[in-house]
């Protein structure tokens, strides 16, 4: 059987009592779940489910209180773990809710920074920010700075930032989530036809039932708190997706009444 790209264990993380002789707060407890290469999965719960306190184990911006993470076989954070590596040596990319980009440096710089601090941006990274920019509708806004461009535009720039540097694995933390239904869905296109491109391994985090369906291979349901796996559906939902008809394909009403009774 292949090694799954990520594994992860019997995860816990629990928060220290607040007060004198109360107990900690288990916030995520004996979750288990694996993560294919090239799989789009993602992740919805109830609010307060640990979601984000997840990727950021996942991430090694945070340690779990149990359990153990593993990336392509090998541990790469549990209780023992003594450093964290945020990222984990850029084989971990992170698109958060906010975009964070740089208000000083124009689109494409933005988007080349990380190849900047891994060693410099050579013409063959050029070539793919600009492919990566146009396939997204980028393409001459270059040199505008972020405070030129609508919330959508700085969403796909955080986007591509991510993907240039080609990580193994992407994390995304409800980015979609602050934006109007039509600047939604049209992100949404983007993103799976970026994915489309090179496949890459992505974990997305999301409230939206419809938007876990239409952009998964698979969807992984939280419980409430202490979290752990309350269900998984396989999304057999044929590629390529159309984003606004995807919810008028056969079997997409049952699959979204199954996965909300059980986010209930």
């Amino acid at each position: 059987m292949e090694e799954p790209l990520l594994r992860v264990q019997d995860v816990g993380k629990f928060f220290p009592p607040r007060e004198r002789n109360a107990q900690p707060f288990w916030i995520i407890r004996g979750l288990t779940f694996t993560v294919a290469e090239g799989e789009f999965v993602t992740m919805i719960g109830p609010s307060g489910a640990g979601k984000s306190t997840l990727l950021n184990l996942i991430a090694q911006v945070d340690t779990p209180s149990e359990g153990e993470i593993a990336f392509r076989g090998r541990t790469i954070s549990s209780p023992r773990s003594t450093v964290l590596r945020p990222g984990f040596d850029r084989q971990i990319g992170y698109v958060t809710q906010e975009d964070n980009l740089l208000p000083w440096r124009t689109t494409l710089d933005n988007v080349l920074f990380p190849l900047e601090l891994r060693g410099g941006a050579d013409a063959q990274g050029r070539a793919r920010a600009g492919e990566l920019m146009a396939a997204v509708g980028l393409a001459g806004f270059e040199r505008h700075y972020p405070h030129e461009l609508s919330g959508g535009m700085r969403k796909r720039c955080a986007l591509i930032r991510t993907l240039l540097y080609d990580p193994p694995i992407i994390l995304m933390d409800e980015p979609f989530g602050a934006l109007d239904a039509q600047t939604r869905a049209q992100l949404q296109e983007d993103l799976l036809r970026l994915w489309s491109m090179r496949r890459k391994t992505i974990i997305f985090v999301t409230h939206d039932i419809a938007e876990a369906i239409v952009l998964g291979d698979r969807t992984l349901i939280l419980s409430r708190p202490p979290t752990r796996i309350a269900g998984a559906h396989s999304i057999a939902l044929p590629r390529p997706r159309d984003v606004h008809a995807a919810a008028r394909q056969e079997g997409f009403a049952a699959l979204h009444d199954a996965i909300r009774e059980q986010v209930r």
